[in-house]
């Protein structure tokens, strides 16, 4: 199953996230996406969303986690 969610990068307390679409069964950072979607800066509150490509993901079955889907409903993307 694909997921999509998000990968930690950054230094120590100056994280940020890139919004990914993974294979559910590899780890979070291991850098083995399928595409990248965008990225989440919590410190900022920016984010940067693809649209085209979650929608794409979506429509194959991707399924996105929670804070994710939070996100996409802050970014009024497919409410």
């Amino acid at each position: 199953m694909v997921k999509i969610r998000l990968s930690r990068k950054g230094r120590k307390h100056q994280a940020y996230y890139s919004i990914v679409a993974i294979d559910s069964r590899k780890k979070r950072d291991s850098g083995e996406f399928l595409e990248i979607l965008g990225f989440y800066d919590p410190r900022s509150k920016e984010t940067k969303l693809n649209k085209e490509g979650i929608e794409k993901w979506l429509k194959n079955g991707a399924q996105p986690t929670l804070t994710v889907e939070n996100l996409f409903k802050k970014n009024n993307l497919f409410n």
